[in-house]
């Protein structure tokens, strides 16, 4: 048998072993060091579709690193941008101590190329969810698929409110995705006016965390808006590592700092992100962010 075709027969057991060891890892709780126990790890993370014509950058090629960084960080709340529901489930299986939730942006649970979700997974063994739901940027934000803001496609914001298990204290998060492109920076702040004006609707005074891919620059417009009443984590935070730049395209060389944790009425104790590869694979073509917010 040649050594072509014994790699052929042996990849498939070896992915499945991966995984399964991956699996393993994720049930066990990460350790908590001294003083650490009110930090709350928070992770930006846009997955990056599964498009079939993403060549050797496959979801089905690069999901074991996904689910490795995962694993690897350790996060009690991820906010995932660009989730279809086929990622979700996979995920959700790997992941036994996290649950999920978010809707379809396109107003339906289609597993399509467009259909991505403002996926939120938190670890139940930290978080007990108390209510969620989702709005649309549009004139009428609580159409499931509204597109009115003059944008090409529906855009949107999951949202839950969360016990702290550890504490008792409750929080809310929300979870978005803004249009790209540098031509819609006065769509981007029209739909960054109605996230706040929702935030101030549904969350009132309690303590807020916003992850999202924001397709901002950060000395633009957009992020002067929403940090005027929140603050940027990685401008924030006293202990910074990772690269700054986060979009990628798959080549390990970021020319963007456009993935986000914003909040209010928390402490920040670090921020990183997490530019994991294998060889030229990489988990996503943007570097999740963590950050490590502490109770006030």
């Amino acid at each position: 048998m040649t050594a072509h075709r014994l790699r052929a027969l042996f990849a498939p057991l070896l992915i499945v072993l991966v995984v399964g060891v991956l699996s393993a890892c994720a049930s066990s709780p990460r350790p908590v060091a001294a003083g650490e126990a009110a930090a709350l790890r928070v992770m930006t993370f846009n997955v990056r579709y599964a498009s079939p014509n993403d060549g050797v950058n496959l979801w089905e090629n690069r999901r074991a690193l996904t689910l490795k960084t995962i694993v690897d960080q350790q996060p009690d709340l991820i906010g995932m941008q660009e989730l279809l529901l086929g990622q979700a489930t996979w995920l959700d299986q790997q992941l036994p101590h996290h649950a999920w939730f978010g809707k379809g942006r396109n107003g339906n649970e289609v597993d399509g190329n467009g259909n991505e979700h403002m996926g939120l997974f938190y670890d139940t063994r930290r978080l007990t969810l108390l209510r969620q739901g989702d709005f649309w940027y549009s004139e009428t934000p609580d159409v499931p698929g509204s597109a009115n803001f003059d944008g090409p496609m529906p855009r949107m914001a999951t949202w839950g409110e969360f016990e702290d298990t550890r504490n008792g204290k409750r929080f809310f998060l929300f979870n978005t995705h803004l249009p790209h492109t540098d031509a819609a920076e006065a769509l981007r702040e029209r739909c960054a006016r109605l996230l706040l004006a929702r935030i101030r609707q549904l969350a009132g005074d309690a303590p807020v965390v916003v992850t999202g891919d924001f397709n901002a620059h950060p000395d633009g417009p957009t992020h002067k808006l929403l940090t005027a009443q929140l603050s940027d984590a990685w401008e924030q935070a006293p202990q910074r590592s990772g690269p700054e730049k986060t979009a990628h395209a798959f080549t390990g060389n970021p020319d963007a700092r456009i993935d986000w944790v914003l909040f209010r009425q928390f402490g920040i104790r670090s921020v990183h992100s997490v530019d994991d590869h294998e060889g030229p694979l990489y988990p996503s073509d943007h570097y999740p962010v963590v950050a490590e917010l502490t109770w006030l």
